[in-house]
């Protein structure tokens, strides 16, 4: 499917030219995996260099995520280790720290994953689709779902946010 698109060019004179511009979709683009909301101020063990700190882990996703540290701010591209337990056991990887800011947070650092073995592979795939089940994630909900119990987490994540922003700044 091509635009058509008209151009004036010239000094003193219009001259009109007609041309098809061609529209491609982009195949190297991907989609963002699903992130999710954690609920219950969930903590991860983080280690760099064999010292070991807590994060309170703000958003998951296939991919990666965002905690706030207890260190503070890790230096962008620090690679580390996160053990995060859940209900299914315990999940280990490796991680590369990105920016700060995550999410609208100003607190909140992004990783991403670099490895996982195959046993927290699956724990981890098992516990983000039992969030995601549970109305955590912003991936588009199916109909019929329970919208208001996903509005309210909706606005208790938001009401999280701004109380983290407050805070920064205090």
């Amino acid at each position: 499917m091509g635009l058509s698109t008209e151009v004036i060019l010239g000094r003193g004179r219009v001259r009109s030219y007609s041309f098809d511009v061609a529209v491609k979709p982009d195949k190297n683009r991907r989609t963002r995996a699903p992130r999710i909301r954690v609920p219950n101020n969930e903590r991860a063990l983080f280690t760099i260099d064999a010292q070991n700190f807590v994060g309170v882990i703000q958003r998951l996703s296939m991919t990666g995520g965002s905690a706030v540290l207890s260190k503070g701010p890790i230096h962008h591209g620090t690679m580390g280790n996160m053990v995060l337990n859940t209900v299914f056991g315990k999940v280990s990887a490796q991680i590369e720290f990105l920016q700060t800011g995550a999410d609208g947070v100003p607190l909140a650092q992004a990783f991403r994953f670099i490895a996982m073995d195959d046993a927290s592979s699956r724990r981890f795939a098992k516990a983000a689709k039992q969030m995601e089940e549970k109305g955590f994630s912003d991936a588009p909900h199916k109909p019929g779902a329970g919208r208001g119990s996903q509005t309210l987490n909706n606005l208790l994540h938001s009401v999280r946010r701004l109380a983290a922003t407050i805070s920064a700044r205090s």
